[in-house]
């Protein structure tokens, strides 16, 4: 029997950041089902898709072994099918831009309202407040925020962006570690909670070997 089987994940992740972490979770056998808009989709369904392709490699790497549920949110009919879904699930899981899920009217107070043990895990570039909470962010913008680029590239020459993506992936796997530490702390107390994780926080903590030798390998410091 996998390891997660019976915990069941609602999922209103999209690019790589969230999905890395909802898969992540889905591999360990939880029950992963997608929201997605109707039309499109999860943005990350178009990445790198040519006219040659029924499907975007880029979308299968993160969101292999899930199920999709396509509803319009921004109707009252989806919101409430949504709501009505949400008593059914341990975890709910969103790194959509700052504000959209309160606009949407399905924030934390509003989910834990009608599932008072709801584990509601939030991904954020910068966190949920401080003077760069409402910016958006992607890999890259995690990976220059946190000092990643400050170590790339030739001696006085410019940084030369990482090839891995430990801004959004990284992120989204330490999201998926407090996903399951909540969730065994649910088992032994009965309570939700809610969770957040900054991505330029996360990646920080890949910076910390570099961060505590100052230049001593850094390339560009060299």
């Amino acid at each position: 029997m996998p390891a997660l089987d019976g915990l069941r994940i609602l999922d209103m992740t999209q690019y790589e950041a969230g999905t890395s972490c909802t898969q992540a979770l889905a591999w360990l056998g939880a029950d992963v089902v997608k929201i997605e808009a109707p039309g499109h989709g999860d943005p990350g369904r178009a990445v790198g898709l040519t006219s040659e392709q029924a499907y975007s490699s880029y979308f299968c790497n993160w969101n292999a072994n899930k199920r999709s549920v396509v509803l319009n949110l921004q109707s009252e009919v989806g919101r409430e099918i949504l709501l009505d879904l949400v008593p059914k699930f341990d975890v709910f899981v969103e790194n959509y831009g700052p504000g959209v899920v309160e606009k949407l009217e399905i924030d934390y107070d509003t989910l834990k309202a009608i599932h008072p043990n709801l584990i509601y895990a939030r991904l954020k570039g910068f966190g949920l407040s401080g003077p760069y909470s409402k910016f958006k962010c992607y890999d890259m913008v995690a990976q220059a925020a946190a000092g990643a680029l400050s170590v790339t590239g030739e001696p006085d020459g410019p940084p030369i962006v990482p090839g891995p993506t430990t801004g959004d992936s990284g992120s989204g796997i330490q999201l998926a570690m407090a996903i399951l530490a909540a969730y065994i702390q649910r088992i032994n107390t009965g309570k939700g909670q809610c969770i957040e994780v900054s991505m330029q926080e996360a990646m920080t903590y890949f910076m910390r070997t570099r961060i505590a030798t100052g230049s001593k390998w850094g390339t560009r410091a060299a």
